[in-house]
Order: C-alpha cells, then structure tokens, then sequence
C-alpha cells in the first residue's frame, strides 16, 4: 500500500521525515550493493516507491504531499544524511514526477497514473534532443546524459528543442515510456555511483502531443504554487538538502570515530578527538552546515511567502535561491573534505562512510545547478547588468 500524507503542514512535515526515518535500514543495507550495480538495488527502490516519498512534491490531486519547499529541502536532507545515492534518486525521481503530474493533460496522466498510482520517473532537464512537429505530435531523436535512476523508472521526461521552419527553435518537454530508450551503459564514475546516471538516447521516435508541454512559459494544471518559483527554486531545495545532507552525514561519522582512533608516532598517540585542532573544526565545521542552512531556508521562505500570494519570484530572487544551493554546496564539500583528512587511513578503505562522501559531495558539486556560474550571476544583478539571468 502506497502511504498517503497528511494536509495539515506540521504534521505532513514530520509523517514525511518519518518515512524517510523508516527507510534507513533497507537504504543502509542497499549502500554496497548500489555502489556493485551503478544503480539502487531494486528492494531500496519499492521501499522509497511503497512509502509514497516518490511523490513528496506531487500535486495533492494525484495523491502526492505536495510539500512546501521548505520540507522538500528537509526530505531530500534527512535521505541524503542515511545514504547519498538514494537521497539524490529520491530528489530527481520527485522532481520529475512533480512535473509530469503539473503540466501533462488529463488524458495523458490517465495513461501515465495507471490506476491512480504514480509511476516511477527519471528525467533530465538539460534540451539536448531536437524534436520536428509531425500530425497528432512530434518526431524527437537525441541524447540525453545524467539520467538519475532510469534504470528503475517506468517512464523518463526529457528537454528538447522545437524546430520549426522559419522560426527560432523553442524549448519542449516530452515523456516517454522507458521501454522506448536506449539506455547506455556508461556510468562508470567517480561519485554517486549508485545513483545508475546513465544517458540514454532516443531516434526518431514519435511522441503524442499530449506527452509534451512548453518550456518555462507553460502554465501548471495541477500543483499549486511550488510551480511558480522558476526553474532555479524548483532545483534548489534538492541540491541545498543533497549537500547538508552529506556534510552532517560525514561530520557525524568523524565524531564517532575520532573517539576510537588514535594518530600519532608508537609511544606519543593520542586521540584524535583530543587534538584541538579537531575540536576546532568539529565546532566550526557545525556551524558552517548550520549557517549554510539558515540561508537556504530565509531564502526559499523568503520565495516561497511570494509563490503563495501567487507572485513569481523576481530574478534577483531565483538568483540568489540557486547561489545558496552552489554556497551550501561548496560548504559541505570543504567540510567533508576536512573530515576525510581527520579520518586518517581508516577513511580511505572502501567500505568507510567518509570516502564516500568524499567522492559523492564532490560528485554533486559537478552539476551545473550548482556551479560557479550562480555566484557569477548573482553578482551580475548585484552590478545592474541588464542582461542578467538566474540560468545564465
């Protein structure tokens, strides 16, 4: 039985994190086993899709929690805290199931919510495919890569660009059935090995109309506001919750071990917990992820106040919500990778926690979501450039 959540927002809010708590066992059992296949074991897959945590950003109508931004930050923070991989599957399959189940039309979600059940989802933002307007829809061919969790998902929405004889080429969105891609085995990689973030590639498939909608122009039928704070707050609270989440994962990891693991030359060892220079970046490393989520939560508050008074935020605005999700970022990358270090040698064996989020903050730090770009791009507004843009 698929769970169902609560309307009232606190109690939504933790019947969520309560969920998410629930899955800790089979999300660590899985870890290895993901980190193997390149992708989630199949049994962490039915645990986050029979918990209903597929569908926490979902429309209500469909239902989904259809949670504030503010929880689905916390949602994908307290996943990404147990284990990364299933955290950052959780954060794209929600995402892109949120946006099939907002702009498709009722005929297609028919056909997509088999039975009232959401469908398991992957996608990818990025319009690298190239669609032609055919009768009844389009005729699309492309590749796409960095597609999180398409191995376990049932069907994947895609950008592509329209070109049309005579006019500028468009964005478009398109959904398809998995079973009509071609995935490519080539997520052999550094990081988030487990998150199967294969490409995958389509040919001259056609796609019905009512598979498709516009790009950033197009209006939601279903969702609420979430679906007003543009592309970058969209984004947002999955990076910023991926990233804290990781960094107090690997922060938790070192204070347990250094009160067990001694450094030093035979006769002068001591622990590495009574070493003040580790006592120094225990305090402030908590306090860096606690001031790093401050400033995700003032400003996707600060958003979301305006989404829920039916405002879009204004680009300064989506600019800075994008930064924080690069700050929070490059702040838990530092302090894992200062938590790595204190580890010593016992850090680097495979089956340690902190290598792992080593290799899997740093990973994520790749996505251009979180680049250096949106600092650039901050600053830009910051200078009154005319021509600024939060996706610049």
């Amino acid at each position: 039985m698929i769970a169902t959540f609560p309307e009232q927002r606190e109690a939504k809010r933790q019947a969520l994190l309560d969920a998410v708590e629930s899955l800790r066992d089979v999300f660590v059992a899985g870890t290895d086993e993901a980190e193997a296949l390149g992708t989630l074991p199949q049994a962490t897959v039915d645990a986050i899709y029979e918990s209903g945590l597929f569908s926490f950003k979902t429309a209500q109508v469909l239902g989904g929690a259809e949670a504030d931004a503010m929880i689905q930050m916390e949602v994908v923070e307290a996943a990404s805290r147990i284990d990364p991989s299933a955290g950052w599957c959780l954060m794209i399959g929600a995402g892109t199931l949120s946006g099939m189940a907002a702009f498709l039309t009722d005929e297609a979600i028919d056909e997509i919510f088999v039975g009232g059940k959401a469908p398991r989802a992957a996608g990818v933002a990025a319009p690298t495919g190239e669609a032609t307007a055919v009768e009844g829809g389009y005729r699309v061919s492309g590749r796409w890569a960095f597609a999180s969790g398409i191995r376990h998902s049932q069907w994947v929405g895609c950008g592509a660009m329209l070109v049309e004889p005579g006019q500028e080429p468009r964005q478009i969105r398109i959904v398809v059935p998995t079973d009509q891609v071609q995935i490519h085995d080539n997520w052999h990689v550094v990081g988030l090995r487990g998150t199967g973030s294969c490409e995958f590639s389509l040919f001259d498939v056609f796609v019905p109309e009512r598979f498709t909608w516009g790009g950033a122009e197009s209006q939601p039928f279903r969702g609420g506001p979430n679906f007003l704070l543009g592309r970058p707050g969209m984004q947002t609270t999955g990076h910023c919750g991926f990233a804290l989440g990781v960094g107090r994962r690997a922060l938790d990891e070192v204070t347990e071990l250094a009160q067990s693991k001694k450094r030093g030359y035979r006769g002068s060892e001591t622990l590495v917990a009574d070493r003040g220079s580790f006592q120094r970046f225990l305090g402030e490393s908590d306090l860096r992820l606690r001031a790093a989520r401050a400033l995700v939560l003032e400003t996707i508050e600060e958003a979301w106040d305006l989404v829920c008074q039916g405002i879009t935020p204004p680009p300064p605005l989506q600019t800075r919500m994008r930064a924080s999700g690069t700050y929070s970022t490059l702040e838990a990358a530092d302090v894992v990778s200062q938590a790595f270090r204190f580890g010593g040698g016992t850090a680097m064996y495979s089956n340690n926690v902190l290598q792992k989020c080593l290799r899997d903050i740093n990973a994520s730090a790749q996505h251009q979501m979180v680049s250096d770009r949106a600092y650039e791009n901050l600053g830009q507004f910051a200078l009154g450039f005319p021509n600024a843009n939060p996706m610049g």
